[in-house]
């Protein structure tokens, strides 16, 4: 069965974790939690369509991102389906511009969704297959988490340790309203929403992760690996 939804005191093990999230921990509920990325207990089993079925975004998708007024917007291919999200580079300019120059990179293809906390959030950008942790490119960034914008269902946020201007690669989709990762004060930052999914087909797909059967004796890690085939610039 899935894991319940975690205590926001768990947050900073849970949640985020650009450089020392475990891949397969539960946050503290799993006896492994290590910094390596990989169980010592179990391993997910691999996606068995490793072959991205299509390079392009869907009809939707496409027409989603030319009627945004965002002037960033990223599709993403996953085994799950597709996520079309739309950026907001005038609440938090420093996290999209980070964020794009690791999808023009090409960096988030063929990673996995590590972490998928059911009725929570489902986290990836920081692992490939196997578990094996993928190193961030770029210097960690400043948290842009007091920006207006909330965690709400089908929101992106950037992932982090317990320092709050750690963030790297990583980030999340949040699956319900998660408005306690909010910002709140300096003493309690939360963490940066930083876009939105504009396709009902995304809501779908993350809905999809999120009900993803879990690895026996790992909580909170998919059994079978959710791949992210690959993450391309539509503006």
């Amino acid at each position: 069965m899935k894991s319940t939804k975690p205590s926001f005191a768990a947050l900073p093990i849970l949640v985020a974790a650009s450089l020392s999230l475990s891949a397969c921990g539960g946050g503290g509920s799993s006896s492994d939690n290590s910094s390596s990325g990989t169980s010592t207990t179990a391993t997910a089993k691999p996606n068995p369509v490793t072959t991205a079925p299509t390079n392009s975004c869907s009809a939707e998708g496409t027409a989603a991102a030319a009627a945004s007024t965002a002037s960033n917007v990223v599709c993403m291919l996953t085994s799950d389906g597709e996520l079309v999200v739309e950026l907001y580079a005038s609440k938090a300019p420093a996290t999209v511009a980070n964020f794009m120059k690791y999808v023009d990179d090409g960096f988030y293809s063929n990673t996995i969704f590590h972490r998928v906390v059911y009725n929570f959030v489902v986290q990836g950008g920081g692992y490939i297959t196997g578990s094996v942790a993928k190193n961030p490119s770029y210097a960690a960034i400043a948290l842009e988490s007091n920006n207006g914008l909330s965690n709400l269902r089908g929101t992106i946020a950037m992932a982090r340790t317990s320092d709050p201007n750690s963030a790297t690669s990583q980030f999340y989709f949040n699956t319900v309203d998660n408005t306690s990762l909010d910002y709140v004060n300096a003493a309690n930052p939360g963490y940066a929403v930083f876009g939105k999914v504009i396709t009902t087909t995304s809501l779908n797909t993350i809905a999809k992760i999120n009900v993803e059967p879990e690895l026996s004796g790992v909580a909170d890690t998919p059994a079978t690996e959710v791949l992210l085939y690959w993450a391309k610039r539509m503006k």
